[in-house]
């Protein structure tokens, strides 16, 4: 299985969701099934049909992110000395060259990505327009409303 890159903070984001499923989310749709049982006839009972749907939404969740876990390389972006290069982790200050706008993006694994946070996935088309350019360079990205080009003003790893 190849390896999926993780921040720190994504990794204890995934961890933390799996303690909750493990240990509040789980036991509770066994307490609701077992309830829903109390109540007799199961091929008419709405409340075991539910319970029993969520418990395999669990389930499948939980094997997903211990999957996830296995295969994570988490990176701590503070300690990589890319060079200015935009890499994984990397916080990147942009300026759109036809509005001027300015955005800041940090490049993140699927799961932590947000993007009203300006965390943004490092399989998103932007993500892989900066990947590899560093300050100074300019990214052209597809977008929907047709090609954008983005300078890259600014490169952290933080």
């Amino acid at each position: 299985m190849a390896t999926i890159p993780v921040t720190q903070r994504g990794a204890e984001k995934l961890k933390a969701e799996l303690h909750r499923l493990k240990t509040v989310d789980r036991p509770a749709v066994i307490n609701a099934i077992s309830e829903a049982r109390a109540q007799g006839d199961l091929s008419e009972n709405a409340e075991y049909e539910a319970a029993k749907d969520r418990q395999g939404f669990i389930e499948g969740r939980i094997a997903e992110i211990e999957s996830k876990l296995s295969a994570a390389q988490i990176i701590d972006p503070a300690a990589v000395d890319a060079g200015g290069r935009v890499v994984f982790g990397a916080t990147v200050e942009l300026e759109e060259e036809a509005s001027g706008e300015a955005v800041t993006y940090q490049i993140v694994g699927e799961d932590e990505a947000d993007i009203k946070l300006g965390l943004i996935n490092i399989s998103s088309p932007i993500a892989r327009a900066l990947i590899g350019k560093e300050e100074g360079d300019v990214a052209q990205v597809q977008a929907p409303g047709g090609v954008k080009r983005f300078e890259i003003v600014a490169v952290h790893y933080r």
